[in-house]
């Protein structure tokens, strides 16, 4: 009975004893052919992060001097050179001023004409066509008393019967024809003008007056003298070359200071500020760089070849000769920057609506945790809150086909 007792227990055991092995031989089994997924990580650190917008723009002078021909005509002489420097008021170039003379010569010829014409309007005409009326005047008044004499005459001797009714009635008519005739004459010098004609008159006269004044500007303008102190910076033209008016002939500025007008596109203008910094880049000089503010925001919107865009102005703050008027920029503006703050990389953030979240390990699995960010650019993330230094979090699974989820199993590879 006891041997039986004995015998149930041993084999008990036995059974136990195989389950124990069975179990640990599966657990070592699944533990060597468990798959991790391997997965990069990264430190989150502290760094300083900036966010930053680049666009097109065009280098100008803030002060400039774009000389223009003032008429067509022929560049006489170039007195200064491109890179020259100048002072206020140096001799820039100088015109052909002939026909500036002759066009001056002309229009003080029509303005003296038109005062000489209403000079002879207020006098009743000119010199010889007053002569000719005075002495028409005196002819029909001598005629008018004589017809008046010779029709007293013949009445009288009518009265006498020395005279015919008929006589007389031709003296009469005499009479009336000199009366008419001397009222004609009288007309001529009194009344030949009216108040329309002096007024069209005197606008002649304003009208020529002007066209004196232009040209004498013209004429004045043939040598062309720098309003500012600056740089030549550009020659377009040579001596004995022909212009027309308008034309470019030079240019002077101050290279000292320069700006630069830059093209935002409209989703851009919001972030922009007075004073915000601004780096310059001319793909002429790839390993150099400027340095500049916005000294003027955008003020309206316009099209610009396929884009919406505003303009605003750079002031730079170190030009320098190498930098020239009119060249074509890439200018990066800063619109904001953080110094020391908790950064992880851009690839390492994930989104869900309005809601931002990164992976950790903990315990060997992902764990999803949200966090809130703060300044964005093209490579970091600033984390205002959910992590710490002494987190490491999860950039991306190393096989591409693999997605990250919550829990998944992984092994780090740094």
């Amino acid at each position: 009975m006891a041997k039986a007792g004995q015998s149930r227990a041993t084999t008990v055991l036995l059974w136990v004893s195989g389950i124990v092995a069975i179990a640990i031989v599966v657990f070592a089994v699944r533990s060597l052919t468990r798959v991790q997924v391997e997965v990069r990580v990264v430190p989150v650190t502290y760094q300083t992060l900036a966010s930053t917008v680049s666009t097109n723009g065009k280098v100008e002078p803030v002060e400039e001097f774009q000389v223009h021909a003032p008429l067509p005509g022929v560049i006489k002489q170039v007195f200064v050179e491109v890179g020259q420097n100048v002072s206020k008021g140096t001799l820039l170039v100088k015109m052909d001023d002939s026909d500036a003379r002759a066009r001056l010569a002309t229009a003080e010829a029509v303005l003296e004409n038109n005062r000489i014409m209403q000079r002879d309007l207020h006098n009743g005409g000119s010199v010889d066509e007053t002569n000719r009326f005075k002495s028409e005047l005196a002819t029909a008044t001598m005629d008018q008393q004589q017809a008046t004499t010779d029709l007293a005459t013949k009445e009288a001797l009518f009265k006498k019967g020395a005279a015919s009714q008929s006589e007389v009635s031709a003296a009469k008519q005499k009479l009336d024809s000199t009366d008419l005739a001397l009222q004609t004459a009288r007309s001529h010098m009194s009344g030949r003008y009216n108040a329309d004609d002096l007024h069209n008159a005197q606008t002649r006269i304003a009208e020529a007056q002007a066209a004196v004044a232009s040209a004498q500007s013209n004429l004045a303008n043939v040598d062309i003298h720098s309003p500012i102190a600056g740089s030549v910076y550009s020659i377009p033209v040579n001596q004995y070359d022909f212009v027309g008016s308008g034309d470019d002939i030079l240019n002077v500025a101050d290279l000292k200071r320069l700006q630069v007008r830059a093209y935002f596109d409209e989703p851009e203008i919001g972030k922009l500020a007075i004073s915000q910094a601004v780096t310059i880049v001319w793909d002429a000089k790839r390993d150099q760089v400027w340095h500049g503010h916005i000294s003027l925001t955008p003020t309206t919107i316009f099209a610009y070849n396929t884009r919406s865009v505003g303009i605003a102005l750079i002031t730079i703050d170190d030009p320098t000769p190498d930098l020239i008027p009119n060249t074509n920029v890439t200018v990066k503006v800063t619109e904001t920057q953080r110094a020391n703050v908790l950064s992880i990389p851009r690839e390492a953030l994930h989104t869900d609506g309005a809601r931002n979240y990164v992976y950790r390990i903990i315990n060997g699995r992902l764990a999803q945790t949200n966090i809130v960010t703060g300044v964005v650019n093209l490579t970091n993330v600033e984390v205002v809150s959910g992590l710490t230094a002494n987190d490491t979090i999860v950039l991306s699974a190393k096989s591409s086909v693999t997605e990250l989820t919550n829990g998944l199993e992984v092994k780090r590879v740094e």
